[in-house]
């Protein structure tokens, strides 16, 4: 009998549709029963694995209905010994309020030590969501970068690598092709607890680097040394195929998936990995100047417009140029807010768009150095800084930072072609803490405009890089890099901001509630499970979990 590998993972959620995705062990048949609704997808291949990704059509707006999977007949979900409810689809319906979860930077957990100090928080909302009321639950979950971790593996991942290639040959135990990446896969999505929430929570995803690897796209220059290596063509090819299969494609909606020109080519091949191949390939290749794709999506919930900014594989670093996002894929993220017909806007970023003041100097001023306004000498000083601690944020892409600055000054005026948003809220991982920081405009603004990070959901950080990231919030050590980025010529920020709340450390989500024009953030982290409930049923058990932060985003008062 052919088997469910991974799956179902709920994903695009409309009112009246939704999309499940699928991997399985052979060619088959998957078939949905949600209700009276009854939809199925004949898997299609690539590499040797099989997938399906099922529309299914006719629910009901603001119905929340439980659903069954099939292959080639026979029943392979729910499982009932996950100890799980069932699995529902619950549709938009308009006027209702909307709850956003994201959270970003995930490790999964493993028993050769691979782990978080403190639980896998995404395990613990899941074991919280299955004792509550499906009424209560999130209408999406935002999942800002990454999701898997190809350059720092686990020790099930190397066992399986050892079993391949020769180790001692670089890349090493980092994953080096696609079939790796499958793996990597596997083990992050196929625990239980996982597995259930992304069954019942749609959910939308975007890479950051170490999806492909740590500083993946930091610099041209850094391009440039790994295209010299014997190894990394094979690797940003298997990232981007395995991104597109697993992540990209629950991004889109029903009508993208029926006109997307790559999935009908694999489908009409036997085996669509030459195709895949080579639209990872040309993807790559944009940030040298070719064309490339655009990963970058939008979702409208109710009236709340979600624009995800790809912020890694969309950058333009060759001849000069060195921007976030070309300058196609930054003149439709600018189409996309021009109707004004939302009330607020969320932009997902993997990075942050502000960082802790003091951060966010020194990464501008790095780039100055870097781009040599200082002498060659300091430019191979700025590039090395920049590379070892990270330096890469939207900070590190002054013009494309300000670029978008002003993008939401015009939001928040009413100047894109409506009425102004009560809230624009970016929402971003990567820096393994969690904080809330409001931005400032010398202008007066109808909309509060804010950045909100959240990370880890399970990983760690080294007390020493606690201190820092304390620092950066230090106003003493902002005043320095102020004065080191005017020595680099570095122009004067266009706002000013402050943070109502963090820095938090631990492994936490965020969940951002709208209602009306109203809208609001709660801080959760993961705690270790009272004694007396490990081994206890998932329904019965503590759910680990503690408010860190509640905050009002539309009655707080202007700091």
């Amino acid at each position: 009998m052919t088997a469910l590998l991974l799956g179902p993972l709920l994903r695009h959620v409309g009112e009246r549709d939704a999309t499940l995705w699928f991997e399985t062990d052979a060619p088959c048949t998957v078939q949905v029963r949600a209700g009276a609704q009854v939809a199925e997808d004949r898997t299609f291949r690539v590499a040797g694995h099989d997938y399906a990704i099922v529309i299914i059509e006719g629910l009901e707006p603001g119905s929340s209905t439980a659903y069954e999977v099939r292959i080639d007949g026979a029943l392979v979900w729910p499982l009932p010994e996950l100890g799980f409810p069932a699995s529902r689809i619950r549709t938009q319906h308009p006027g209702t309020p909307v709850r956003l979860l994201f959270g970003s930077c995930r490790e999964p957990s493993d028993p050769g030590g691979h782990s978080g100090a403190d639980p896998d928080v995404l395990s613990a909302y899941a074991r919280r969501m299955a004792s509550q009321a499906h009424e209560e639950w999130p209408d999406l979950i935002v999942m800002m970068g990454d999701q898997i971790y190809a350059d720092d593996t686990s020790a099930s991942v190397r066992k399986f690598i050892r079993r391949r290639r020769n180790v001692h040959r670089p890349p090493r135990y980092e994953v080096a092709d696609f079939e790796e990446y499958t793996a990597l896969y596997y083990e992050t999505w196929g625990i239980s607890e996982v597995r259930w929430i992304l069954a019942n929570l749609p959910s939308a995803m975007i890479f950051d680097d170490h999806d492909v690897r740590d500083d993946w796209n930091t610099s041209h220059a850094w391009r440039l040394d790994m295209q010299r290596t014997p190894w990394w063509e094979e690797r940003i090819t298997g990232a981007l195929m395995s991104y597109w299969i697993y992540q990209h494609l629950g991004n889109l909606s029903p009508a993208a998936l029926r006109t997307d020109p790559t999935l009908a080519a694999i489908r009409a091949a036997t085996d669509g990995e030459p195709v895949l191949r080579a639209f990872a390939q040309a993807a790559d290749r944009e940030a040298d100047g070719a064309k490339g794709a655009m990963w970058s999506y939008r979702r409208d919930l109710g009236d709340v417009r979600l624009l995800v900014i790809d912020s890694r594989c969309g950058r333009i670093l060759a001849d000069g140029q060195r921007s976030m996002v070309g300058e196609a894929e930054f003149a439709w993220i600018e189409a996309q807010v021009e109707d004004g017909q939302y009330d607020h806007l969320v932009v997902g970023s993997s990075l942050p768009w502000l960082l802790p003041r003091a951060l966010h100097d020194l990464e501008s001023w790095d780039e100055a150095l870097s781009a040599g306004l200082r002498g060659p000498h300091l430019a191979r000083f700025g590039e090395w800084l920049r590379r070892a601690v990270d330096l890469e944020h939207w900070a590190a892409f002054r013009a494309s930072f300000d670029r978008l600055t002003r993008l939401f000054a015009r939001i928040g005026r009413g100047d894109h072609g409506g009425r102004p948003p009560a809230t624009i809220c970016v929402i971003s991982g990567d820096v393994h803490h969690t904080y809330v920081s409001e931005a400032a405009y010398p202008e007066s603004m109808a909309s509060r405009v804010y950045q909100i990070t959240c990370s880890p959901m399970h990983n760690t950080i080294p007390r020493a890089m606690r201190v820092v990231f304390r620092l950066g919030w230090s106003k003493k050590a902002a005043r320095v890099m102020h004065a080191l980025g005017r020595f680099a010529g570095v122009d004067p920020m266009l706002i000013e901001w402050h943070h109502p709340t963090g820095p938090h450390f631990g492994n936490e989500l965020a969940l951002l509630v709208f209602e009306g024009r109203s809208a609001r953030v709660i801080l959760e982290r993961s705690l270790p499970p009272p004694a007396g409930t490990l081994g206890e049923d998932v329904s019965v058990a503590q759910p680990g979990l503690a408010i860190v932060a509640d905050l009002s985003l539309t009655d707080a008062t202007p700091g």
